[in-house]
């Protein structure tokens, strides 16, 4: 008999380290990590990005034994490390030293993070409590709520409370109550029904979504961050007749311990309290079925919020251990109070990978510019944008665009610099474009795919140089992508440098970008003139003359409109958005926001990732087939197999709809023809200058074709359909004369 090797059966990334003697840490870009090292330990120093110094110093017990030295350079390789073995009581500093790159440097070299892994000769104890993470600010109260268990606690109006899973996967229900009804004898506290009314939901969802009420509409907290991005809202707190139901009569439960500790403040015990349930994950499945799962929570995540008057609150360590709720286990909750005079941006977190560090929502480099103009921001993809501007409204920033000149920020973009000799050969063989026949100054636009055809992301590529490229797309994994393959490849002369956050830029878009443009981008005379750039070429200039803000300027958009895009760095924003609204005042220059851009992208056919593409849908399902030249591009790259069969027996097709009346398509309506579904709406908008609704849709092949007659299923489906027919895209300009003009 044969016996086969114990694997995992799960997978839980990010949850608990497998290595109980092995401790992770980041180094940022322009900043430093200190830990304290142990006879026996090992220290090391990784590059992962490449091309990052990296400063170590080491200090012994006495001051005077202080070693230093630099690691790595210019040119060292993606995953480059340094390893030490210590010998005696130590400190280790390591820092990353950055300065910002240069937009005209045509090699240039943005600065990335390191990594720390820390192999401790003496593992810490397992019953040694886990390291929270650093406070926010000073606390002005903290406490601990030991796991399966509950704490009452009063904040004043203003401040912060910070409720933080310690161990991960713990769900903690939270009570607010406001404190002068109840010195009055009045109870009122967090109301579900009330709070799902203001805020437009009938499940109100994770993240930034405002502010949760009593019953008599006022306000008690606000979110302010949210590191988790998945909880439940208003369901009951664990109570006793749940556990007896499950056949565990007596278990302890939430509902309980609440009661016990509010006894105090005259707060009436109830048999299930509806609480805000923190980092507890459930959802109505397609049946309309509650159902619940393990916590999306890790270790050391939190949720923010801010007391919008003095509040009785009360905290749970849910003490569920029969099902998923805490993952089985129950754990500990953590809860810290900061003052008022505290100021915290409002976030929510996102990771690259499951395993990834949490990154906080931020803003642009032309936030000081725009949240001058509109309070109407929205959350998009890591960064804070407008989605209309005050005084404005998106169907006049739509018209400004098409009639005029509008400018919007896209910093948001995931630029990356892959240089190195093998960089041409790495984007040949991960995009669809043939990058070999890319010139300097040039822009191409392409898919990027997996094995099976299916689309990663689509994105654009900048030639910089002979072996330096700019890879421009919407998320932040492309560049591990790009990273992973050139890995696979063998290819160990690419560096895939993050540069997003060296990079922000304003699209000035509409008939009359070129000529307030004209008035103040300068270029030298080994570029192009600003007014000589064609279609998908770039230019690095500077802004007024040979003296001012050093730019690049390229003619790509997402508007459909002749256009530029401007990118500099962020200390640089404010002042490009300054020249450019100043320049643009006599041709009427008006800031977009997203709500005006999805408008104009959709009448202009152009595809949304999430939306109109997935990593299930291929180039040719996207309607970006151009972008996969299969016969003259003869190298091989990622999916080319897969494209080849996709492309010989197509399934489904993206098709322009125009629908009947005044009531318009939603993502993700079924399209019918008959009782058989036969497409699916991917975008849809109300059409300014057509004057009618539309949208795009994944069609199947056999109604693809123009004038096919088919109907928007609503409701259901089939109770309410909106009839449509199969018309060409793009719905505006669909020769695309404008942008190239």
């Amino acid at each position: 008999m044969t016996l086969t090797p114990d694997r995992p059966r799960l997978l839980l990334p990010g949850l608990l380290p497998s290595e109980p003697d092995l401790e992770r840490y980041r180094v940022r870009p322009g900043g430093s990590t200190t830990v304290p090292l142990h006879p026996g330990d090992r220290l090391t120093v990784i590059d992962p990005q490449g091309r990052q110094t990296a400063a170590l110093t080491v200090q012994g017990a006495d001051p005077a034994d202080t070693r230093a030295e630099r690691l790595f350079g210019e040119w060292s390789p993606a995953g480059a490390s340094e390893t030490i073995t210590v010998a005696d009581e130590a400190v280790a500093r390591i820092d990353a030293p950055a300065a910002p790159m240069s937009v005209h440097d045509a090699a240039a070299n943005p600065p990335s993070e390191l990594l720390l892994e820390l192999r401790r000769a003496t593992p810490r104890p397992p019953a040694l409590d886990r390291e929270l993470p650093p406070p926010l600010a000073e606390p002005v109260d903290e406490f601990r709520i030991d796991a399966a268990t509950a704490l009452s606690y009063l904040v004043k109006a203003g401040q912060y409370i910070q409720v933080i899973d310690v161990e991960g996967r713990q769900c903690s229900d939270f009570l607010a109550f406001s404190a002068h009804r109840l010195d009055d004898g009045v109870e009122r506290g967090l109301d579900s029904t009330t709070t799902r009314y203001f805020m437009g939901n009938a499940y109100p969802q994770p993240g930034l979504h405002g502010k949760f009420y009593d019953a008599d509409a006022q306000p008690l907290v606000e979110i302010v961050r949210d590191t988790v991005g998945r909880h439940d809202t208003f369901g009951l707190a664990c109570n006793a007749k749940y556990y007896e139901d499950m056949g565990y009569p007596g278990h302890i439960n939430c509902t309980e311990n609440f009661n016990n500790q509010l006894r105090s403040y005259g707060v009436a015990p109830r048999a299930g309290w509806p609480a805000l349930n923190l980092f507890y994950n459930t959802a109505f499945d397609a049946d309309n079925l509650l159902v619940f799962d393990e916590p999306w929570s890790r270790p050391g995540d939190y949720v923010l919020m801010r007391a919008a008057t003095d509040l009785v609150c009360a905290s749970s360590a849910c003490p569920d251990d029969i099902d998923p709720a805490n993952a089985w286990v129950p754990t500990d909750i953590h809860v810290r109070v900061y003052d008022t005079e505290r100021k915290f941006s409002m976030a929510i977190a996102h990771r690259v990978t499951p395993d990834a560090e949490p990154e906080l929502t931020r803003d642009t480099g032309f936030a000081p510019r725009i949240k001058a103009l509109t309070r109407q921001l929205t959350e998009y993809r890591g960064y804070w944008l407008p989605s209309s501007f005050d005084g404005h409204g998106p169907t006049e920033e739509y018209w400004a665009c098409r009639e005029r000149a509008a400018v919007m920020d896209l910093s948001p973009l995931r630029k990356f610099e892959v240089l190195g000799p093998d960089a041409e050969a790495l984007l040949q063989a991960t995009v669809t474009r043939n990058i070999r026949r890319l010139s300097h100054g040039q822009v191409v636009y392409s898919a990027m795919c997996n094995e099976t055809g299916g689309m990663i992301d689509d994105c654009t590529v900048f030639r910089l140089g002979d072996t330096n490229f700019r890879f421009v797309g919407g998320d932040e994994y492309d560049g591990v992508w790009l990273r992973e393959q050139a890995s696979r490849l063998g290819l160990d002369r690419v560096w895939v440098k993050h540069s997003t956050d060296q990079l922000h830029n304003i699209a000035v878009q509409g008939p009359a970008s070129r000529d307030l443009l004209r008035e103040i981008i300068w270029t030298p005379g080994t570029q192009p003139a600003f007014g000589d750039l064609t279609w998908f070429r770039f230019a690095i200039g500077r802004l007024g003359d040979h003296n001012g803000v050093p730019l690049l300027v390229s003619r790509t958009g997402y508007s459909g409109e002749l256009g530029y895009e401007l990118w500099v760095h962020p200390s640089d924003a404010p002042a490009l958005w300054d020249a450019v609204v100043q320049a643009g005042g006599p041709y009427g220059l008006t800031p977009l926001g997203l709500d005006a851009l999805d408008m104009l992208r959709i009448e202009s056919g152009l595809v949304f990732a999430g939306y109109d593409f997935d990593d299930q849908t291929d180039p040719f399902e996207a309607g970006i087939g151009f972008t996969v030249p299969l016969k003259t591009k003869q190298d091989d790259f990622v999916g080319r197999d897969a494209l080849l069969e996709r492309k010989a027996h197509p399934q489904r097709a993206l098709v322009g709809l125009e629908l009947a009346g005044n009531e318009p398509a939603a993502h993700g309506d079924c399209v019918h023809v008959g009782r058989s579904q036969v497409g699916v709406v991917t975008s849809a908008t109300r059409s300014p200058v057509l004057r009618t609704n539309i949208a795009l849709c994944r069609m199947a092949v056999q109604y693809a074709a123009l004038d096919t007659e088919v109907e928007v299923g609503k409701l259901d489906g089939h109770q309410k359909r909106i009839p449509a027919r199969v018309v060409r895209f793009p719905f505006y300009d669909p020769e695309k004369t404008r942008p190239r003009s």
